[in-house]
């Protein structure tokens, strides 16, 4: 697919997020299950899978044909980002067949002493053709990315750095804002838990919105079930 297909296939509609990592209940060492979350997904209309590691991007590619936006979590040491924080994760996601290639734009410590700009000029001069997704926290990190040439833009960091602040729910008023001021298209992403707050982070102007854990974390929804029925017994 071409670029514009690729957003074109995602405009106005719902990426799910099907991760599972080591420590997590989904996470078997011997075989990637997530191909299994994607399929319900490709079934409940996704159009486009965002995954971590190399084994669910092909697993999923293989079982939805649906196209991929992939990363690799992994924390190096120096490093404050984790989501594909080096060439060595764009080449082996690249290796996979990935679509889009999502990393950390966030401008924070990196262990090798380049900047951000830098090692997206160093992913661009390597591989031209390559969709990136910059992650940020913040407005001035979304500017910053777009400047820097990305493909898309999502607020997946907000509340997850330490000069952002930490909230329940979505985003909204950063969606906004860069939706409004980027020519690029804007995913909107990170804590949408409901339906509602799915239609409500759209109507903010995003292109599309990526929604994760309340569809394929079993453990985070189960929480969520149990923190509410403690709260109403006054446990919690």
């Amino acid at each position: 697919m071409t670029k514009k297909e690729l957003l074109d296939a995602i405009h106005g509609r719902m990426i799910v997020s099907c991760q599972a990592v080591k420590g997590e209940p989904l996470y078997v060492e011997e075989k990637s299950v997530m191909y299994l979350m994607a399929r319900a997904a490709k079934q409940a209309g996704a159009t486009m899978i965002r995954t971590s590691g190399v084994r669910d991007v092909v697993a999923i590619k293989e079982e939805t044909g649906l196209p991929v936006i992939g990363l690799i979590k992994i924390q190096y040491e120096g490093y404050d980002a984790y989501i594909t924080p080096t060439m060595k994760e764009v080449d082996e996601l690249v290796e996979a067949g990935a679509d889009i290639v999502a990393l950390d734009c966030t401008i924070r410590k990196r262990g090798d002493g380049t900047t951000i700009n830098e090692f997206i000029a160093q992913i661009k001069e390597k591989y031209p053709d390559l969709m990136l997704m910059a992650d940020v926290s913040n407005y001035e990190e979304g500017v910053n990315a777009w400047k820097c040439g990305v493909d898309i833009v999502g607020t997946t960091m907000s509340g997850y750095t330490p000069y952002t602040e930490a909230k329940d729910g979505p985003d909204y008023e950063l969606m906004s804002h860069l939706a409004a001021d980027l020519d690029i298209p804007v995913i909107g992403e990170g804590k949408i838990h409901s339906p509602e707050e799915a239609v409500k982070a759209l109507s903010t102007g995003v292109w599309a919105i990526v929604v994760g854990g309340a569809i394929t974390r079993p453990l985070e929804i189960a929480q969520r079930f149990m923190k509410a029925i403690a709260k109403a017994k006054g446990e919690a």
